[in-house]
C-alpha cells in the first residue's frame, strides 16, 4: 500500500520506514512535526531534537517532505485521547490530511512508536478518523532484540541528547553500536524498562 511515514529525526521513526519497506509498501512521502522557531519543546507525543535534519532524509530518499509546526498544546493527558482543538494530536491531524489530499491513494501511516501506549493511542485515534492505518512494527518488541536488529541493518544513529540518568555528556556523538554495552549494563543498574532510560507512558 501507499504509505506516508513520520519520521523525528530519531532512529526508532526511520527503522519502523525500512520496515514498511521491507513488507513491500510503497513509501511516497515523509511528514514531520516541529517546534516553533527550531527550539526543543517537552512533550510525550513528538520528539524534536534533531529536527533541524530533516530536510537530509527526504533528500537522501528523493522523497516529498510535508512539514507542519506544532501549535498546540498537551491538553487531553489520559492514555485514551479526548478530542481537544487545541491539543498537540490535532497538529497531526492537519499535517496528515493535508497529505492524504495531496494523494488520495495513501492508506497507511509509519510509526515509530516502541512502547508509549500514550502516543500509539493518539496516532490511532488521527489514523481512524482519517481512514488510514497505522503501521507500528516496532511496538512492544523486545528492547535488545530491537537494538541489535537496527546495528545488524546498518543503523549509525548517534546520541546528540542526553537527558536520562546514566547517560553524560561523554555519550555524546557515539553511536549506538558503541553504546550497546553500556546501555544494557545501564538499563539493569537503574531498573530501566527500557534501554534508553525511559519509563513506559
Amino acid at each position: 500500500m501507499k504509505v506516508v511515514a513520520l519520521i523525528s529525526g530519531g532512529k526508532d521513526s526511520c527503522f519502523n520506514m525500512l520496515k514498511c519497506f521491507e513488507e513491500g509498501h510503497q513509501v511516497v512521502c515523509l511528514a514531520n512535526l516541529f517546534p516553533p522557531e527550531q527550539e526543543e519543546i517537552d512533550s510525550y507525543m513528538y520528539q524534536s531534537v534533531g529536527s533541524e535534519g530533516i530536510e537530509l532524509f527526504a533528500e537522501a530518499l528523493g522523497l516529498s517532505l510535508f512539514r507542519r509546526q506544532i501549535n498546540g498544546k498537551p491538553k487531553s493527558l489520559e492514555n485514551e485521547y479526548v478530542f481537544d482543538s487545541e491539543d498537540e494530536v490535532e497538529d497531526l491531524f492537519q499535517l496528515l490530511d493535508e497529505i492524504k489530499r495531496w494523494d488520495p491513494e495513501i492508506e497507511g501511516v509509519s510509526v515509530g512508536a516502541i512502547n508509549s501506549t500514550y502516543q500509539k493511542k493518539r496516532v490511532e485515534d488521527v489514523c481512524q478518523r482519517l481512514e488510514l492505518k497505522p503501521l507500528c512494527y516496532l511496538w512492544e518488541v523486545d528492547q535488545l532484540k530491537l537494538l541489535d536488529s537496527m546495528i545488524s541493518a546498518g543503523i549509525e544513529a548517534i546520541i546528540i541528547k542526553v537527558a536520562a540518568l546514566g547517560l553524560d555528556v561523554e555519550h555524546l556523538g557515539k553511536t549506538i553500536k558503541e553504546m550497546r554495552a553500556h546501555l544494557i549494563k545501564n538499563a539493569f543498574k537503574m531498573g530501566f524498562t527500557h534501554l534508553w532510560g525511559r519509563r513506559r507512558i
